[in-house]
């Protein structure tokens, strides 16, 4: 069984370049898997918690094809992959439907833990809480925390990330979903950079393919900025591969490793980046 969120789009979801922006679709994941625990699972009844209770272990998230605005709602199908001692993973599917037609526009996994917020640590999850993930489970393959990568900390992936007061969840850490902004504010910069001083170039624009976030330590509102670290660490013939960390000095708070392809404006097709730009991303190149 798998249920269904329509989720309302908003004209701000936008990015540049008129498509819903890839950090956007992770919020629409968390209306989803909200909606999904608070009406149909143990928080539904006075004695549940789940909805309010979980925090997120690892995001993947797989963008398929563009979201343009609507006015009526996109369609989000959730259900759950694996339910083990002290975690659960669901999986979505984000689609449209015209004329019949289904076109799916992100497939994601979201590896969640049980937690207790006044004692700062997770929990197992109850007899209830398994039968009622059990009602939602289509065994699939499980998300696992990713391989520690050899982290590169050079200048031209230096950058520094303010918490903002609305980036906090009611339990003092920073939501989920504003990791990926983060995570895109940090690999902007670092293309930004390796693109100094070289002439404007629009034979190709930019998108994500893929995300994946590990979350290891929450991220707190503080006046200091953590820092974060992003780099190069593949590139291929039409997409590169960006990995990132955010840090509070020795301790890495987060991970995230991001595909990108360049594409033709025109014709929305994957098309090498100009010559010029490929050089100084091979120059930055640093394989892990």
């Amino acid at each position: 069984m798998r249920h269904v969120y329509e989720c309302p789009m908003r004209w701000a979801d936008l990015d540049l370049l008129g498509h819903v922006n890839n950090v956007v679709y992770v919020d629409y994941l968390q209306e989803a898997r909200v909606d999904l625990l608070r009406h149909h699972g143990p928080s539904a009844r006075p004695q549940g918690g789940l909805a309010e209770g979980v925090v997120v272990v690892r995001h993947e998230v797989q963008f398929v094809s563009p979201l343009t605005f609507r006015f009526r709602p996109v369609h989000i199908e959730v259900w759950v992959t694996e339910v083990r001692a002290a975690s659960f993973t669901l999986a979505y599917e984000v689609f449209s439907e015209t004329d019949g037609e289904r076109q799916v526009h992100a497939r994601a996994s979201t590896l969640l833990t049980p937690y207790v917020f006044e004692t700062e640590r997770p929990r197992r999850l109850t007899a209830e809480e398994k039968e009622t993930l059990t009602a939602y489970l289509e065994p699939g393959e499980p998300v696992r925390t990713a391989a520690t990568p050899t982290p590169v900390r050079e200048d031209p992936g230096a950058y520094r990330v303010h918490v903002r007061f609305s980036d906090v969840d009611v339990y003092g850490h920073v939501n989920n979903v504003k990791y990926f902004e983060y995570f895109q504010e940090a690999r902007l910069l670092l293309m930004a950079r390796l693109g100094e001083g070289l002439p404007e170039d629009p034979g190709a624009s930019v998108v994500v393919a893929q995300t994946d976030v590990d979350y290891r330590v929450p991220i707190l509102f503080r006046d200091q900025p953590y820092e974060a670290w992003s780099w190069v660490s593949r590139l291929g013939r039409t997409s590169t591969t960006i990995e990132s960390e955010i840090c509070d000095g020795d301790t890495v708070l987060s991970r995230a490793r991001v595909v990108v392809v360049f594409v033709d404006p025109a014709t929305g097709r994957p098309t090498p980046p100009p010559a010029a730009y490929r050089e100084r991303v091979a120059a930055a190149t640093r394989t892990s």
